[in-house]
């Protein structure tokens, strides 16, 4: 299954992508819900009934003529995971971390696939991040890490844009501000459910910048698992469907290079990953009107 959430002049709309279109899944059955983290609420089988309730449903988008807003456009959380990949701990020249190390996105830095970066006034070194993310189906507390699949809803591919100018100022080196500029977390297109995926820990990763390729990895170089995080995530907070899990990394990040690559105005960013798809979105300036 797949999903995505269409912009409409009715408001956000979940769909399901089926046969080169997305239908509407309430409009095809009323008694499901009109959004993604509602679907995902209900539990793997009442989506798979949502889903094959779809073949006929009356209302259906052209997706060369649909606005994509992120798979999940309203989630309650945001967590993101830094220094996760082996291979980009390396690269920046830290420790491999003992524990995952945490930082939080917000619902404004949220956008589709197609919609613009945002360059702000206030920084000069804006960096790419390709990253696969996860999206909570069942929630829970203290979640064991042998049953932590049985929360997963769902994958997209992520972008996690980071003003490292911001990140790293002062002595503090305040991660999550350099994060949390509006549109900092483009996701999607799609929502792939876990049986499509595949196994998440065995994924290629890719991020191209103007069609050159700067990060190249796999999941397979995840320092903790997506059971871990699940598990470790859970002893803090409740974590809710809908919820996204930013995981993390691979090498080639603009600021590890010589010179370093810091996205301009102009640039079309490319996040791939293996079986979920391709996430492109455009930068563009500040509007400073």
């Amino acid at each position: 299954m797949r999903w995505v959430t269409v912009a409409t002049e009715d408001g956000p709309r979940a769909c399901g992508v089926v046969r080169g279109s997305y239908v509407d899944v309430n409009a095809a059955d009323p008694r499901r819900p009109a959004t993604v983290r509602g679907l995902l609420a209900l539990g793997e089988g009442e989506r798979r009934a949502a889903w094959e309730a779809l073949e006929g449903g009356p209302v259906r988008y052209d997706p060369a003529t649909a606005r994509l807003l992120a798979p999940v456009p309203d989630p309650r959380k945001i967590l993101c995971i830094g220094l996760n990949y082996r291979d980009h701990a390396i690269e920046s020249g830290a420790e491999i971390p003992g524990e995952p190390v945490l930082f939080a996105k917000y619902a404004t830095t949220l956008i589709g696939h197609g919609a613009p970066i945002v360059l702000p006034r206030a920084c000069r070194e804006v960096d790419y991040e390709a990253e696969l993310v996860v999206a909570i189906g069942r929630g829970g507390r203290h979640i064991p890490r042998d049953r932590a699949f049985e929360h997963v809803g769902g994958y997209t591919v992520g972008h996690d844009v980071s003003a490292r100018d911001w990140q790293f100022r002062g002595p503090a080196r305040q991660w999550t501000i350099g994060k949390t500029f509006d549109t900092f977390a483009p996701a999607g297109p799609e929502l792939v459910s876990p049986d499509e995926a595949g196994d998440p820990h065995d994924l290629g990763i890719r991020l191209r910048l103007n069609g050159q390729v700067m990060q190249d990895s796999s999941t397979t170089q995840l320092i903790f698992g997506i059971d871990v995080l699940i598990a470790y995530l859970s002893q803090v907070m409740t974590l809710e469907p809908g919820d996204l899990i930013y995981t993390g990394t691979p090498p080639g990040v603009g600021m590890a290079r010589k010179p370093p690559v810091w996205l301009k105005a102009g640039d079309v960013v490319e996040v791939e990953i293996d079986r979920l798809g391709t996430l492109s979105n455009t930068v563009v300036a500040e509007n400073t009107d």
